[in-house]
């Protein structure tokens, strides 16, 4: 019988997903040289998948690293201009520390059947609404970019959460589907052995 359990079994699988979510990080993030240009940062799922999958708190302060060395890189490149990377710059860490956890909660309840899109959509909802919180508030009020108001900031939350869930729901769904898809395979050459 498969390991239906998240994180991962095995050290195998734990580097595995490590290294693809850090591949994935460095295809969609920002201007450098491996943008795939149709798709969205996938930076939020990153650290949720991170924090679902892989046993390591290590891998936080990895992809953390990555993540700015990707953006302070970007900007010394002449790729990207200094308007992200402001003091505000430094909320992304309890924002993603934000989605980090709320993978680890969601490892919990997670039980390997389809009535865990139940419980992952509502992780995820609330996840990206903190997210965006601390990330999208602490660039309003501390980017020096704006004069902040508690009324400025409350039709950007309606501008870009949505975007942000979306993009967060959108690579944890395929991430998600591309796992049950890899614990088939065995089942399902286990069952033709059996047959055979």
């Amino acid at each position: 019988m498969p390991n239906r359990s998240l994180p991962l079994a095995g050290f195998r699988p734990q580097l595995a997903a490590a290294l693809a979510l850090a591949l994935l990080m460095l295809c969609t993030r920002g201007q450098h040289f491996a943008t795939v240009h149709a798709l969205p940062s996938a930076s939020w799922a990153v650290f949720f998948l991170a924090g679902a999958l892989v046993r390591t708190r290590w891998l936080f302060v990895l992809l953390f690293a990555l993540a700015s060395l990707l953006d302070f890189g970007s900007y010394a490149l002449g790729t990207i201009s200094d308007w992200c990377l402001s003091p505000a710059y430094w909320a992304l860490v309890p924002a993603y520390g934000s989605l980090w956890l709320a993978g680890r909660l969601y490892a919990r309840l997670y039980r390997g059947q389809w009535s865990d899109v139940a419980r992952l959509a509502p992780v995820l909802a609330v996840a990206a609404f903190v997210a965006y919180l601390i990330s999208g508030g602490g660039y309003y009020a501390f980017s020096g970019h704006y004069q902040p108001t508690f009324a400025g900031f409350l039709p950007r939350i309606a501008t870009y959460y949505p975007r942000a869930l979306g993009t967060l729901a959108g690579y944890a769904g395929v991430a998600f589907a591309v796992l049950a898809l890899l614990r088939l395979l065995p089942a399902q050459r286990l069952s033709s052995q059996a047959r055979a």
